[in-house]
């Protein structure tokens, strides 16, 4: 099986919502949910990053630290960015959406559009940011909206050309905001 180049899993968010840093909390058979999209992703990418504040992780992965005090998926796009000179592509997931699996993924990546800064998903329940294919082209609109405080990657993608793959479903991007939430994936994934 060929793989795909590179992907990041955002995994440097604040976990307001569900009272403690997500990307630690135990999953299927792992460690942490970070350890559980890293080694799915590691399945279907020569390389994996984790973009995050700091290493906080049990197990061996790359690192890319946040290069502005700001927690926000925006500052994890340009980080990512300027750590990553060489690379002018990179699939990018959030630790928090353990349902996206290699269909989702291969949809996405087997969608070719040299005139799009980002080829994200789409689903009923509308754009999925942190689930896409993103360009080095997008760097220079992310630095705009950093430097107009507008974190929202809504906004930037609005800004930007993004192309929308359609899914019919939801379900893969089910994200775990909430203790709730991640008390019913447990179930679906350990079932």
């Amino acid at each position: 099986m060929n793989l795909y180049a590179h992907a990041v899993i955002i995994a440097g968010g604040k976990s307001s919502r569900m009272g403690k840093d997500k990307a630690l909390l135990p999953f299927g058979k792992e460690t942490n949910l970070t350890e559980y999209q890293y080694k799915k992703l590691k399945k279907l990418f020569h390389t994996v990053f984790i973009s995050a504040k700091e290493n906080k992780f049990d197990f061996d992965c790359h690192i890319i630290t946040d290069v502005y005090h700001d927690t926000s998926p925006l500052v994890g796009i340009i980080s990512i960015f300027e750590t990553l000179k060489n690379i002018d592509e990179i699939f990018i997931l959030s630790v928090d959406a353990p349902f996206v699996d290699k269909i989702v993924i291969d949809k996405i990546m087997e969608e070719k559009d040299d005139n799009a800064d980002v080829i994200i998903a789409k689903s009923p329940a509308g754009v999925q940011p942190l689930c896409g294919l993103y360009k080095r082209s997008i760097l220079s609109l992310a630095y705009i909206q950093y430097q107009k405080g507008n974190h929202k990657l809504q906004d930037l993608l609005t800004l930007a050309q993004s192309k929308t793959i359609h899914f019919e479903k939801d379900t893969p991007f089910t994200n775990l905001n909430h203790p709730k939430e991640y008390e019913e994936a447990l179930k679906i994934k350990l079932s």
